[in-house]
């Protein structure tokens, strides 16, 4: 038994087992273990011909392997930008309309969300999949091989540039999302503060709360429309700056 070969196969496994943790629709707590296991098989049975493996490890077996999974992570973390930012929008719309003290289980992450994040996620989530998102994540997979071969490497300055890009996608994204719902809810707070002093008569707070659930959750349903189109318009940056988070592990 060639021992040498399967510790060369192990190592593509690495990268590859990685993405597939973070990546949207796979790294999910509902995706069962042997699923990704598979699937992380078949992707490094598909890489192995297309990856240049080293003729022996400069920098330790060890050290290989976790800038493997910081490479694979990365790639896969950007992706997961996207639905982070969705669910920041839903957070922000579940705290403007009234909603944020209801919270259920995020069934792609296990966390407990409120309503409206979990929903903002996974409709991401899907439109992802649906523009075939999971393919710009395995070519970026492929090409990465040969910007940044498998072996030793030193962290680069840039990282920290691209780590701060990618965080900028999340609030930017969650912000975009949710201004609708903040910006009309706003109106209606000043609306009921006039009313409230016009017509001292009528109870601020008791009209106030169905008043802004049933209009938060108008604009709301019409703003989860725009999520598509908006995961749509980040896809190519969100790919770009996972190459260049990747690329801070050279």
């Amino acid at each position: 038994m060639d021992f040498a070969a399967i510790a060369r196969f192990g190592l593509i496994l690495v990268r590859p087992g990685a993405l597939l943790l973070m990546a949207p629709g796979f790294g999910g707590q509902t995706v069962p273990a042997l699923t990704r296991v598979a699937l992380t098989v078949l992707l490094a049975v598909s890489l192995a011909p297309l990856v240049a493996m080293p003729a022996g490890p400069d920098a330790g077996i060890a050290l290989t392997i976790a800038r493997e999974s910081a490479i694979g992570l990365a790639l896969g973390m950007t992706a997961r930008a996207l639905m982070a930012g969705a669910e920041l929008a839903g957070h922000l719309c579940s705290q403007q309309i009234g909603l944020s003290y209801a919270a259920t289980v995020n069934p792609d992450g296990g966390a407990r969300n409120t309503m409206l994040a979990t929903l903002y996620g996974m409709v991401a989530a899907v439109a992802w999949l649906g523009i075939n998102g999971h393919h710009l994540l395995l070519r970026a997979l492929a090409s990465s091989y040969e910007s940044l071969p498998i072996g030793g490497g030193a962290v680069d300055p840039s990282l920290l540039v691209a780590v701060r890009q990618i965080l900028g996608v999340v609030f930017v994204t969650g912000i975009k999302l949710a201004s609708p719902v903040v910006a009309v809810l706003l109106l209606v707070e000043v609306a009921l503060g006039l009313i409230s002093r016009a017509v001292p008569a009528l109870h601020a707070f008791v009209i106030g709360t169905p008043v802004r659930l049933v209009i938060g959750l108008g604009v709301t349903a019409l703003t989860v429309a725009a999520i598509p189109g908006l995961t749509r318009t980040l896809a190519e940056r969100v790919i770009t700056l996972g190459a260049a988070l990747a690329a801070g592990f050279r």
